[in-house]
């Protein structure tokens, strides 16, 4: 399995580790190969050079899609990176001889142009059935609409019909048709609904008193990066209306690849609104361990702890932090955005929706819900047995079987280059 990074809390991450899962339990051996790994990974090979953040990738991915002008050298340099890149990546192939590749988004957004060159040619110099699991396609950023090297998008991103394709929204599968001509398989974002949720322990019992967080205060949790279309003022706004329940609202992740311009912005504004905001991705990860003389806790403790779950998105691929407060048994506040609209609100799921601000209505609604214990158990469980049925493992093992064979199959009729 490769990509530029399978390390972290990020979605993409988090959504190839429960393929991963699955594939195992099928009795497939998964390995990762990726610019970033996280420091207990087992299971994998780190090649630094298929980091994204990599100046000379950061680089070459800044004259692709910036206002300038456009570089007749560009896509050459591009290319060329590849070869090199694909060079690099053989050893790695040869220590792990797979049988078959799924590429996690390094052929649907073009975060490094050269990787996705270099694993193609990999594939086709090994002949390997392969699997695009594309989580966000170039079209859906704006910071791609601008773009040198339309040639190298339209040929890598994703490649051709040789390459099984993983949508993950309807919307976005039905782009993939329009725009390429390609079909995929459609493969929401999971969680392993069979599971109960992990529950209070010696381990995360002081996650408040860690955090500075009294018993008596009202908890809100912001689970994802801190990047604008997260829109995470709302949950200030949100937190501001709640002033007497004296509420912390807590950020769980990093502000990631986007800066931190927007990070300080809702610095300010939360103290502008008298709003107590804390960052703390120093103390949530995806596993629990121990790093500069502190605990650091899991995303599930953070959840478990949490009375009320944020999520006012503008945008989302599909929504790993709406299925995880469903599974955490946590009620949510949720942006319309459109693939909520399309593929997740039609299921008959109940939260609080917002628009495009915190209105006395929907205040009155999260009230209800804080207040209400018999209320919000009733709608937690209908919650999460809608979302056992639609977007439950069942669902990941079909679709990834059916990848699977399908790619075995494709790989066998693909005319390969000599």
């Amino acid at each position: 399995m490769a990509s530029t990074r399978l390390a972290g809390t990020d979605g993409v991450s988090l959504e190839a580790a429960k393929l991963r899962q699955v594939l195992q339990a099928a009795g497939h051996e998964v390995w990762y190969l990726a610019g970033e790994l996280d420091p207990d990974e087992e299971r994998g090979v780190l090649v630094p050079e298929m980091h994204f953040a990599r100046p000379e990738v950061r680089a070459l991915t800044g004259r692709a899609f910036s206002g300038e002008g456009r570089d007749p050298r560009l896509i050459r340099e591009i290319e060329e990176a590849g070869v090199g890149l694909a060079a690099r990546l053989e050893a790695a192939i040869a220590e792990l001889a797979p049988e078959l590749l799924v590429v996690q988004n390094a052929w649907a957004i073009p975060m490094h142009l050269p990787l996705a060159v270099a694993l193609w040619r990999v594939v086709q110099r090994h002949r390997l059935p392969a699997v695009s699991h594309n989580h966000d396609y170039y079209w859906e950023r704006p910071r791609f609409a601008r773009s040198h090297v339309r040639p190298l998008l339209e040929r890598y991103f994703p490649p051709d019909h040789a390459v099984v394709q993983l949508s993950i929204n309807s919307i976005a599968q039905k782009e993939l048709q329009k725009r390429r001509g390609l079909e995929s398989l459609l493969l929401p974002n999971v969680m392993d609904y069979d599971q109960p949720p992990p529950g209070f322990d010696a381990f995360n019992a002081d996650f408040r008193e860690a955090l500075g967080v009294r018993p008596d205060r009202l908890l809100l949790l912001q689970p994802t990066r801190v990047i604008p279309r997260k829109r995470i003022e709302l949950a200030v706004d949100l937190a501001a209306a709640l002033a007497a329940r004296r509420p912390v609202l807590l950020v769980s992740h990093a502000a990631g690849d986007e800066g931190r311009d927007y990070q300080r912005g809702l610095e300010s504004y939360a103290h502008e609104r008298g709003v107590d905001l804390r960052f703390v991705s120093d103390y949530v990860a995806p596993r629990r361990r121990f790093a500069n003389g502190h605990k650091v806790y899991s995303l599930a403790d953070a959840y478990l702890h949490a009375d009320f779950v944020t999520y006012p998105s503008r945008y989302e691929g599909f929504g790993n932090a709406l299925l995880e407060a469903v599974w955490m048994n946590k009620p949510l506040l949720v942006g319309r955005y459109p693939v909520y609209l399309a593929d997740i609100r039609p299921k008959g799921f109940r939260f609080v929706e917002v628009e495009d601000r915190i209105t006395p209505e929907v205040v009155k609604e999260v009230e209800r819900l804080l207040d209400d214990a018999e209320l919000r158990r009733s709608i937690v469980e209908h919650n999460r047995a809608l979302a056992r049925r639609h977007f439950g493992y069942a669902t990941l093992r079909k679709v990834a079987r059916a990848a699977l064979d399908r790619a075995r199959e494709r790989a066998k009729e693909v005319r390969w280059p000599a």
